[in-house]
């Protein structure tokens, strides 16, 4: 199964720390966003990594290469100005096949096991994972019932990971251009396409300078008790 990691955004809310480089180059204890993410679809199977970039994206290129320092062949989809996510998905179609494949944030943190989603078996168009709602979207975006998902304001809902397994028929009356993923998503919701599961783990949307600065702590705590751990 191959992999999309969505780089293309422009990361306005870091203010000036995204005036020259992209969101998914900024580091966390020495190590880039985008980079945490290419190592852990490496360990967990995924050989194949296709990046949409945008703005500054020469020096997302530039940064992580063809990928052979990560043990894993990557691919570029360049966009001229950004697509938004269905459109960037849709540009990069070409590289990703007719079969489904993962996407997920280039600029997110998580622990999240991707092996759980290599080659996972669909029964619609698209799987979700899904988090408890973070204190910046209280009201999440759509109601997981018995692994199915569903657009719906009448139950608690929770909120979209921006990690999910696609298949590419989700695209099938889509024409290039930009446009947003998620009305795709309801529509398929709609006629019971679209299954979903909450992960409960490690997972942060790292938006603003704040969400940086509490992600580097988070992670240097766990590199701590792993060493802890070790020695004992």
């Amino acid at each position: 199964m191959k992999a999309m990691l969505l780089a293309a955004g422009r990361g306005s809310r870091m203010g000036d720390l995204t005036k020259d480089i992209p969101k998914p180059l900024l580091p966390i204890n020495g190590t880039s966003l985008i980079a945490h993410q290419v190592m852990s679809l490496a360990q967990h199977g995924f050989q194949e990594i296709i990046i949409n970039t945008s703005m500054f994206g020469e020096k997302i290129h530039t940064h992580l290469g063809d990928g052979q320092q990560f043990g894993v062949k990557i691919l570029y989809s360049v966009e001229e100005e950004p697509l938004e996510t269905g459109g960037g998905i849709h540009k990069a179609l070409p590289l990703l096949g007719d079969k489904p494949f993962l996407i997920a944030g280039a600029d997110i943190y998580t622990e999240y096991p991707y092996a759980e989603l290599y080659n996972k078996s669909l029964d619609g168009q698209a799987h979700l994972v899904m988090v408890p709602n973070p204190s910046f979207h209280p009201k999440g975006d759509f109601v997981l019932t018995n692994g199915q998902l569903h657009d719906s304001e009448a139950s608690e809902r929770c909120t979209y990971s921006c990690i999910a397994v696609i298949d590419p028929k989700l695209f099938n009356d889509t024409e290039s251009g930009s446009f947003p993923i998620a009305p795709l998503l309801r529509k398929a919701m709609t006629d019971e396409l679209v299954s979903g599961e909450l992960y409960t783990g490690t997972w942060m949307n790292v938006g603003t300078p704040e969400d940086l600065c509490e992600a580097e702590q988070l992670l240097s705590k766990q590199n701590s008790l792993s060493e802890t751990s070790e020695k004992n």
